[in-house]
């Protein structure tokens, strides 16, 4: 089993590369965010999940051990979604902008990955909508109040103040850091109209 490749870059497809590692060159399917920072004769290191099945033995290459967990979750817990669609997800999506769009039930956002349609989307968010949290890398500080606001759950001051912002054209996403960011500041106390000023403020920076 493979977990990892360090190496040197020796070719690049249009979903694959190939590392060179010491003499031998592994074949890695790879989202396209991965392949697009990779260049022939540099080097490279890649977290890998070998998938082993009776007529092939296939290398999925990653970036970060946290987009490797994604599309493990992806594919291995979400009924519909295999390593095709997992790569397609995370060529589209980082693994927070994916961890917050299942907190926040954003289906129009997982959607966006070719090959995604609404109803496999729909299942993605919330079959993994338990896992979020646990996998939301740089989003692990808001996750919890998306939640919150996914599930109609959050304070009525605090859902108010995100859809005042998403009103004015801001995506629900960069919204509710804001709005996370104005209720640090604020206090759990603060009204909408407060929490919508320092949203903006955090949003002009």
């Amino acid at each position: 089993m493979i977990g990892k490749l360090k190496g040197t870059v020796d070719e690049i497809g249009e979903d694959h590369c190939v590392v060179d590692v010491h003499g031998v060159g592994y074949v890695a399917f790879c989202p396209t965010r991965t392949l697009a920072v990779l260049r022939p004769g540099e080097a490279v290191i890649l977290f890998i999940e070998t998938v082993v099945r009776e007529d092939l033995i296939r290398l999925y290459g990653f970036s970060s051990a946290l987009e490797r967990e994604w599309f493990r979750l992806l594919s291995g817990y979400v009924q519909g979604v295999g390593a095709k669609v997992a790569l397609a997800v995370l060529s589209t999506l980082t693994a927070s902008e994916l961890a917050n769009a299942i907190a926040l039930r954003d289906v129009a956002t997982v959607s966006r990955a070719p090959g995604v349609g609404k109803k496999v989307a729909e299942r993605i968010v919330t079959e993994l909508k338990a896992k979020a949290p646990s996998f939301a890398g740089d989003a692990s500080g808001t996750i919890g109040l998306k939640q919150e606001l996914g599930d109609g759950a959050a304070p009525a001051p605090v859902a108010d103040a995100v859809s005042a912002l998403a009103n004015l054209g801001y995506s629900r996403d960069v919204a509710a850091n804001a709005v996370a960011a104005a209720l640090k500041q604020a206090g759990e106390g603060a009204d909408s109209a407060r929490l919508i000023r320092l949203g903006l403020k955090e949003l002009a920076r």
